[in-house]
């Protein structure tokens, strides 16, 4: 039976070596922390979005960010000071622009095939996440915003997504308690919700019973490989595997340098604020459906009956993972704004470091050496493309990958 280590325990990690194990591998997942899910697996958005797909390496999208570089309160935030790393990360990025249509339906199209593992999974361990699958509903106050969001529309549909544009007396239909004055939305019934820790914490708890195992407040200082195996050292020791898969964030760029391999993943700081709904008024006021403000560039979802969950923003300022207040302020000022009822006497700020690749795309797969394979760099949609994305690395280490599956090209 083959040895294989894991690398990291988020979301991307332990479902990884739940996909291992399930192909009847030898598995032993390290995680620095003393449980799963304490980075950015422990409260980003909820979405599962393939609604979401849409890459970033477009003009418009540049051009907002050169707009917004000045102003604290920013939805897409860079900070001036030049750093080889974030420099050459947008250099990249850059030069994916021409491949932003392609990437995006590539991205739908993993986003969909993510959906039957991730409820699978969730059935056969009875896993509770406060799913909750009532679609999710894109709000635009612009008639520009909305006339750009039929465009990407059409790429959705190439990657097999059905959404539909909905008038503001539709979209209020959806969401009654939503207020302000909307040009319109779109609709995607397919599309959920969910509680990624608790999820995450559940599947560990299912791995551990099906015999992986779980090296938590192991933190990994060294990485070795050669074309016949790999070898893990950590402050308890050093330990041989059959192979290895990165699945460490934003610590995966510094890991596979020691693999010999080039990953540009960059550290894109996100914020979120959970909103504790306890009283009755408040747990009315809130919404059940799942929104995506794309002026504010926010997201929502209802976690249970007292849980409200709004997220969003992009921070680029390299691994700072201080909670900024000028950037949490704008997101309870949404909630006040879109959902009067809604009380924020009680709300708990969050932030966390997105691994993000300069093409959008994960890489999943095959490194340099035979031994070594990568599942990470999903950006913003790590929730939404993990069962994916861990199905096709351990095919990639069984030496047999799903068909009709394409991995991003290593970079």
């Amino acid at each position: 039976m083959q040895r294989i280590a894991v690398i990291g325990g988020g979301i991307t990690g332990v479902t990884t070596a739940y996909a291992l194990l399930k192909r009847g591998l030898d598995v032993t997942l390290y995680e620095r922390h003393r449980y799963a899910a304490m980075e950015t697996s422990f409260a980003n958005g909820g979405q599962l979005s393939a609604s979401n797909a849409e890459v970033w390496n477009h003009w418009p999208t540049v051009l907002k960010g050169l707009r917004w570089m000045l102003r604290a309160d920013a939805p897409l935030l860079v900070n001036p000071k030049p750093a080889w790393h974030k420099l050459s990360w947008f250099a990249e990025f850059m030069a994916a622009i021409p491949r932003y249509a392609d990437n995006t339906t590539e991205t739908t199209r993993l986003a969909i095939a993510a959906r039957d593992h991730l409820y699978q999974w969730a059935r056969e361990e009875g896993i509770d996440f406060d799913l909750e699958r009532r679609g999710i509903l894109h709000i635009y106050r612009r008639r520009q915003d909305f006339e750009h969001a039929g465009r990407v529309s059409e790429l959705l549909a190439k990657g097999g997504l059905e959404r539909r544009a909905v008038t503001p007396e539709e979209m209020r239909t959806l969401e009654p308690s939503l207020a302000g004055d909307y040009y319109g939305g779109y609709f995607t019934e397919s599309d959920a919700t969910g509680d990624i820790h608790k999820f995450t914490q559940g599947l560990a708890a299912a791995i551990e019973r099906r015999g992986v195992t779980t090296r938590y407040g192991h933190d990994v200082c060294d990485l070795e490989a050669d074309g016949s195996g790999a070898w893990v050292t950590t402050a308890e020791g050093r330990e041989a595997y059959d192979g290895v898969v990165v699945c460490a964030g934003v610590g995966s760029r510094g890991m596979a340098a020691k693999l010999g391999d080039r990953l540009n993943v960059y550290p894109v700081k996100g914020y979120s604020i959970t909103v504790h709904l306890d009283e009755a008024a408040s747990q009315q006021a809130a919404p059940m459906i799942s929104l995506l403000d794309d002026e504010a560039k926010l997201v929502t979802s209802r976690l249970g009956k007292d849980r409200f969950r709004i997220a969003g923003t992009a921070e680029f300022n390299g691994f700072n993972r201080d909670i900024r207040d000028d950037r949490i302020r704008p997101l309870i000022d949404w909630v006040e704004q879109c959902f009067p009822g809604v009380s924020t006497r009680r709300v708990v700020p969050w932030a966390g470091l997105r691994p993000m690749l300069p093409n959008m795309l994960p890489r999943v797969g095959r490194g340099r050496l035979p031994s070594v394979f990568y599942n990470t760099g999903h950006g913003h949609l790590g929730w939404t493309l993990s069962a994916i994305t861990a199905e096709m690395v351990a095919d990639s280490v069984t030496m047999a990958r799903p068909a009709g599956a394409r991995l991003s090209p290593a970079r």
